[in-house]
């Protein structure tokens, strides 16, 4: 089935506006493609407090939705012969180890499957030094590891994309943006995608805003007495649009993220054209790590090379989701996912930040739930 029937399309928008209409959040997008094709494109709300209407186009921070996109560069690369999953890193960036050391062990399966062992450094907290690469390679450089390399899971929320970021880099010549615009986004025709904003691009990100837990904003187009939190007053900042954070800062839209979990859950080809090879998608979307404790989250995670897995009963691909299943969540109640078995890439954009993951679990939950039960009605 590559289409919803308009009542079910009714049935989908009701669950969409709902969360809108109770202040969960200014503004939202939701996007699903079936076989191929755009089935679900709304989108609601302000763009912040006493914004713009939100539209299809609006660009969002999709925060940690961004690390899926850079991950996949870095599989081009080993699909090309350039690399191997097991490649101790130092192969590829000398200066990020001494010869002989505990962290010399890590490789390139270990960062993106989160295993790496440096799963937080001292520029996690300095939005200041986000924008400066030269900085953030050098702190890769001089961290040491605080789990043996390959033994602890435990997400890695910056390091990740200054780790695949800087080998994207040193493996094929070019900086992550640059190489993730020319081989993930511009194949795919996922134009109102980036990492980072280009310096001639007008910054309409749409504004972020932090809740309390469990708050509610009762008026979503005054916003008025609702704190911004940390999270949303650095992602606000135009420095920060602007710099290129591979892990945090991709710029874009639910339409454009559900395209790319199209072409992952379809083998890594949509519409003619192909960013992986089939045989690269499936060692890509396995499971490789898997605790009942993330060394930084404290809770059960999957990870694939760059995803994470579904199945487990506190995720948000839905309350019966499968292993199978592939996606990665953002701040702020943002989650993507791929379904292969049924042929599905879902996007959930918000501009809403809760410093507490229960309330964006139940709120995905929701919209994954019901994309799944419709479509396979």
């Amino acid at each position: 089935m590559s289409h919803f029937t308009d009542g079910q399309k009714q049935k989908l928008h009701a669950a969409f506006n709902r969360q809108l209409d109770v202040g969960l959040h200014h503004g939202a997008q939701l996007a699903v493609y079936m076989d191929g094709e755009l089935a679900i494109d709304f989108a609601g709300g302000l763009t912040g407090p006493g914004g713009k209407p939100t539209t299809s186009e609006t660009p969002h921070i999709v925060f940690s939705c961004t690390k899926p996109y850079v991950g996949v560069g870095l599989h081009q690369l080993v699909e090309q012969g350039n690399a191997n999953y097991d490649d101790p890193v130092v192969d590829h960036w000398p200066e990020f180890a001494d010869e002989g050391s505990q962290k010399a062990e890590i490789t390139l399966r270990h960062v993106l499957s989160h295993t790496a062992g440096i799963p937080y450094g001292e520029f996690d907290e300095r939005a200041d030094k986000w924008g400066d690469w030269d900085a953030v390679v050098q702190a890769m450089e001089d961290i040491d590891p605080i789990f043996d390399p390959g033994e602890q899971p435990a997400y890695h929320t910056f390091n990740y994309g200054w780790l695949v970021g800087e080998l994207i880099h040193r493996i094929s010549g070019q900086h992550v943006d640059e190489y993730i615009a020319q081989n993930v986004f511009e194949p795919l025709d996922m134009n109102d995608t980036s990492l980072g904003l280009n310096e001639d691009e007008e910054d309409t990100v749409a504004t972020l805003t932090g809740f309390e837990v469990l708050d509610r904003c009762r008026d979503p187009g005054e916003g008025l007495g609702i704190p911004a939190s940390e999270s949303a007053e650095a992602f606000n900042q135009e420095a920060v649009h602007r710099a290129v954070i591979p892990a945090a800062n991709g710029i874009g839209t639910a339409r454009d993220m559900a395209r790319f979990y199209a072409c992952i859950a379809n083998g890594g080809e949509l519409t003619g054209n192909r960013i992986l090879s089939t045989d690269t998608v499936e060692i890509a979307t396995q499971t490789h790590a898997e605790t009942e404790s993330d060394g930084t989250l404290s809770r059960p995670v999957r990870y694939a090379l760059g995803f994470w897995t579904g199945g487990l009963a506190n995720d948000m691909f839905g309350t019966v989701s499968t292993e199978r299943m592939f996606g990665h969540a953002g701040l702020g109640s943002i989650f993507g996912w791929g379904d292969p078995e049924h042929s599905i890439g879902f996007a959930y954009v918000t501009n809403g930040i809760r410093e507490e993951s229960y309330e964006h679990a139940a709120r995905v939950n929701a919209m994954s739930d019901a994309v799944r039960l419709l479509s396979q009605q």
